[in-house]
C-alpha cells in the first residue's frame, strides 16, 4: 500500500512536469531523424544545388537493418543523455529542497522510495522507447524495406534492459549529492569510463551491457539471439539491482548520520 502511494505519487509529479508529453516527442525525434535524413539526403543536395555541375555524388543507401540501427545509435547516445537529464534531480533535488526529510520523517521504507521513483521514471522510459522504436520501424519499413516484427520487439525488450542499467546509475549517484548538476556530471562520467573500458577490453568484457547495442545490430543482421547478448542483458539487470540497492543503503546511512 505504502509503495503505491509513493508510486502515484511519482507518476502524478511527471505529468505536471509534462515528462509524460515532451518525453516521448523527444525520443521519437531521435529515432527517426538519421533514417529520414539519410534517405532524403541527396534529394536535399540536389534541390538546394550545392552539388557542382558535372559532378556525381554516389551515397551507398543503407539496408533496412543499417537503417534500424542509426535509430538505436541515435537512442543510445541522445537518448541516454535524455535520460540522465530526467533522472538527475528525482533524489537529489528532494534532499536539498528538504522534502525527502518530511518524507522520510513518516515511516516509509527507503526500498519503496528507490524502487517506486525507479519504476515510475522506468514507465515514461519504456512507453518512450516504444513509440520512438515503433516509428522508426515505421519509417524504415517504408523508406528502406522490411524488418520482421519479433526482431523489433526482442531488440526493444534488451534495449530497455540497458535504460534500466542507465536510470539505476543516475539513481545511485542521486544519493551521493544535493547537486542535481553535479549528480548528472558524475552519472555521465560514470558511463562513459564503463563504454571506454567497454570498446578497449571487449574481447574479454563480451558480456558487458555496453555491448548490447552492439548485439542488437547482429541481432537485426542475423535474426540469431547469441548467447553474448542474453548474458549482457543478464549483467544489465543484475547491475542495476546492485545500483539500486547501493542507493538504499546510502539513504539509510545519511538518515543514521
Amino acid at each position: 500500500m505504502q509503495w503505491f502511494v509513493i508510486f502515484k505519487k511519482e507518476l502524478l509529479e511527471n505529468w505536471r512536469n509534462l515528462k509524460w508529453i515532451w518525453v516521448p516527442i523527444v525520443f521519437i525525434l531521435f529515432a527517426v531523424m538519421d533514417p529520414i535524413t539519410t534517405y532524403y539526403l541527396p534529394k536535399i543536395m540536389d534541390a538546394v544545388g550545392g552539388v557542382p555541375e558535372g559532378s556525381i555524388i554516389d551515397l551507398p543507401m543503407p539496408n533496412a537493418q543499417e537503417a534500424m540501427m542509426m535509430s538505436y545509435g541515435e537512442l543510445g547516445m541522445l537518448g541516454v543523455l535524455l535520460t540522465v537529464v530526467i533522472v538527475m534531480s528525482t533524489i537529489s533535488g528532494e534532499i536539498k529542497s528538504g522534502v525527502y526529510e518530511m518524507i522520510l520523517s513518516k515511516p516509509v521504507k527507503f526500498t519503496n522510495y528507490v524502487s517506486a521513483k525507479f519504476l515510475s521514471i522506468m514507465l515514461i522510459i519504456i512507453i518512450s522507447l516504444a513509440l520512438a522504436i515503433g516509428t522508426a520501424w515505421y519509417y524504415v519499413m517504408i523508406l528502406f524495406g522490411t524488418i520482421d516484427f519479433t526482431r523489433i520487439l526482442m531488440s526493444l525488450f534488451f534495449f530497455t534492459l540497458y535504460f534500466a542499467l542507465i536510470v539505476s546509475i543516475v539513481i545511485m549517484v542521486n544519493t551521493w549529492t544535493q547537486s542535481p548538476g553535479l549528480v548528472a556530471f558524475i552519472s555521465l562520467a560514470l558511463i562513459i569510463i564503463f563504454n571506454v573500458l567497454t570498446n578497449i577490453y571487449g574481447h574479454i568484457l563480451t558480456w558487458s551491457p555496453a555491448l548490447i547495442s552492439d548485439y542488437i545490430g547482429e541481432y537485426l543482421a542475423s535474426g540469431v539471439l547469441i548467447s553474448e547478448l542474453w548474458y549482457a542483458a543478464l549483467m544489465a539487470f543484475v547491475f542495476s539491482i546492485v545500483c539500486l540497492q547501493f542507493a538504499i543503503v546510502t539513504l539509510r546511512n545519511r538518515v543514521l548520520h
